[in-house]
């Protein structure tokens, strides 16, 4: 479905050209009416220094605006200061195809007048069953059993550690967004008490409507049975939990990780664990993907999926015409559908 031109300078009477980074897999339909009114321009590059150079050759000279998903890291590498004194002077904007976008350096954009948007609550239902999925895996302490019933070796000799029961059970929210307040809302009809931590506090009237209830971070350490990290990934974030707030925490506690690997400290997290502080863990993010740290790997006690919180049909459709959406604001208005907080004032 790609459409390709080529390069060059546009003249007065050319369509606005749109650098397209990575495949659109779904929204064929969408794309289909954007390429009517715009010039997709595609890298040839398959690696980062090939796409420096092919950026610095005037390759994409004219592009107003951006198109990138997750897998374009392979081509282009972390968004950062270096990628943007490369490409032309011309882009004013980023349309981010996915709701976490850490791979892209809001502050140097912001810095060169560049608007970069995401697709926030596109993803809240994926990434909230993916959550929930993890939590009651991790809880029951099914994932050993999955091995040992292919091994033929039914529960194992000797079987696991009895699981436990989530009713009645504390779970507590870092960050507490759509995806954080979606997953809530499920883990509530399995009897689990809400509550959570973020830097700007809900109404009571929303957390009323949620069933939540606000604790400080410390006492949301100290209090929860489950711990969801449900937060985004920067500077202040990362390694929000390591092992001084491990100590914290209760012996026993479940931690649950769908945001981005790296608001834990892996090998603080791989400690916790061996010693018994932390009983299991649900992870679909890694610190360093795709590698996975080995003392998560052979610990059968955790759960573990390969960043699939949003890999499905419908939300990769939705995530993919967001983004389009934004593509086609940025062009006729020069506005976006979803700038992301760090630019709401831009």
């Amino acid at each position: 479905m790609e459409a390709t031109v080529p390069n060059g300078r546009a003249s007065a009477a050319s369509p606005p050209k749109v650098l397209l980074l990575g495949k659109i897999e779904l929204a064929h339909a969408a794309f289909e009416a954007l390429t009517k009114s715009v010039t997709i321009v595609t890298p040839k590059s398959t690696n980062r220094d090939d796409f420096l150079a092919e950026s610095r050759s005037g390759a994409f000279d004219g592009c107003k605006v951006a198109y990138r998903n997750f897998d374009s890291f392979s081509i282009t590498g972390p968004f950062d200061a270096t990628v943007l004194d490369a490409l032309p002077n011309s882009l004013r904007f980023i349309c981010h195809c996915g709701a976490g976008y850490d791979q892209i350096d809001v502050p140097a954009c912001t810095e060169r007048g560049i608007r970069v948007s995401n697709t926030p609550s596109a993803v809240d239902d994926a990434t909230a069953d993916t959550g929930i999925f993890l939590l009651l895996g991790a809880l029951r302490n099914f994932n050993s059993c999955l091995f040992t019933l292919r091994r033929g070796e039914w529960r194992g000799s000797p079987p696991p550690e009895l699981g436990h029961d989530p009713r009645g059970k504390i779970l507590g929210f870092v960050g507490f967004g759509g995806i954080g307040q979606n997953m809530a809302a499920k883990a509530r009809h399995f009897g689990l008490q809400i509550r959570y931590f973020k830097p700007n506090r809900l109404s009571v009237a929303e957390e009323e409507r949620l069933g939540a209830t606000y604790v400080d971070f410390d006492t949301l350490l100290a209090e929860s049975d489950i711990i969801s990290l449900n937060l985004r990934l920067n500077e202040t974030t990362r390694h929000i939990i390591s092992e001084a707030e491990f100590r914290k925490m209760k012996k026993g506690v479940v931690i649950i990780n769908t945001a981005r690997g790296a608001v834990i400290d892996e090998v603080a997290l791989v400690n916790a664990l061996d010693q018994g502080q932390v009983s299991s863990a649900g992870l679909d993010v890694y610190e360093d993907e795709p590698s996975v740290h080995p003392g998560l790997i052979k610990n059968d006690r955790c759960m573990l999926l390969p960043h699939m919180g949003t890999y499905t049909s419908e939300t990769e459709r939705k995530m993919e015409e967001w983004a389009l959406d934004n593509v086609v604001k940025a062009v006729k208005s020069g506005v976006l559908r979803s700038i992301v907080p760090e630019q709401q004032n831009m």
